[in-house]
């Protein structure tokens, strides 16, 4: 899981990455809510076989423009591909990869605090024939020199990370002058309200409805509903911080970029998006054919329309549930 021999030079250590640790007990989950990187380790090792299946990630075109759309939504019409990006709190490699694959970047460097997570987003990488390498590394203080990329990415990142500054301090550093960051996918204040109330009553009503007799084949063995329990524990710990867009606007320009700038988007889809998540993650995954997945898709993507061309023009940005930031290394 350490960089390739090429990049030797653009590399800050040479530390073995440690091995996943794919099984938290309860002691460790303890242990953990004392402790959020810890607990970030625990829950994304925890996660990472099976995060793809969890979240409908894909490498096909559906997230291929998914991504993509994401990445110009708020950077806009780039001059591409970038030379070399790199992702930070990469997961499975979702964001990265995908945006290779559109031709965003030409080569990648996968990062993150869970082995697990860079193991599967290297063995990703691989099926797709990518040029990636990668490392286990702490976002607020990056294993790159000076100057090394062209393009920093993260999805769904900044809101696990205590010193969001700092790491914005370290993105600006391993950046060339000039180059860009685009993170998307966090969580807005608000929305991360609405969001958690629907996923917590969904649980509950799918878990005590399936407990009846006539739906007991919709209900997961109860030590994977124990397991999901202590997941979803852990999640609350590793879950940071909220963003209001301003604000995160705010704290990129203290940290040093140029030509900050934030969007949002999701609110009626989120709506939807998050009690759907949720039940998948309740029932058995043989319970949810092709049809479902064609239904959960089809309605997130008509309501996304109904997002971009009428709610974000009456709707304040702040109620939007996923908030997206660019900006520039100022040159020198």
């Amino acid at each position: 899981m350490t960089a390739s021999a090429n990049d030797d030079s653009a590399v800050r250590s040479d530390a073995v990455d440690p091995a996943p640790r794919p099984h938290a007990t309860e002691e460790e989950v303890a242990a953990a809510r004392e402790d959020t990187k810890l607990a970030q380790v625990l829950y994304h090792d925890w996660e990472a076989e099976t995060y793809d299946d969890k979240w409908s990630i894909s490498y096909d075109e559906r997230c291929i423009d998914y991504a993509r759309g994401r990445f110009d939504a708020v950077a806009g019409d780039q001059p591409l591909p970038y030379g070399r990006a790199l992702e930070l709190g990469c997961g499975t490699g979702f964001f990265l990869l995908n945006l290779m694959q559109s031709g965003i970047a030409e080569k990648g460097s996968v990062t993150d605090l869970s082995p697990g997570m860079v193991k599967v987003a290297l063995r990703n990488g691989q099926n797709l024939g990518l040029d990636v390498d990668g490392r286990v590394a702490d976002a607020e203080t990056i294993p790159y020199e000076d100057d090394t990329f062209d393009l920093v990415v993260g999805h769904a990142v900044l809101h696990h990370i205590p010193d969001v500054e700092q790491t914005l301090r370290e993105v600006l550093r391993v950046l060339k002058p000039g180059g860009r960051f685009v993170f998307a996918g966090e969580p807005s204040t608000v929305g991360d309200f609405y969001a958690r109330w629907l996923g917590r009553a969904t649980w509950e009503a799918t878990t005590r409805i399936t407990k009846l007799p006539a739906l007991a084949s919709w209900r997961r063995p109860q030590e994977e509903l124990d397991e999901s329990s202590r997941a979803a524990a852990l999640e609350a710990v590793v879950d940071i911080h909220t963003f209001d867009p301003s604000d995160l606007e705010h704290l990129a320009k203290s940290a040093g970029a140029d030509n900050v700038h934030a969007e949002t988007e999701e609110f009626a889809a989120a709506l939807l998006g998050w009690p759907v998540r949720t039940f998948e993650a309740a029932v058995p995954q043989d319970k949810l054919g092709w049809g479902w997945a064609k239904f959960a898709f089809g309605a997130w993507k008509k309501l996304t329309w109904l997002d971009e061309t009428v709610l974000k023009r009456v709707v304040p940005r702040s109620l939007f549930y996923n908030v997206m930031i660019t900006g520039t290394k100022p040159e020198k």
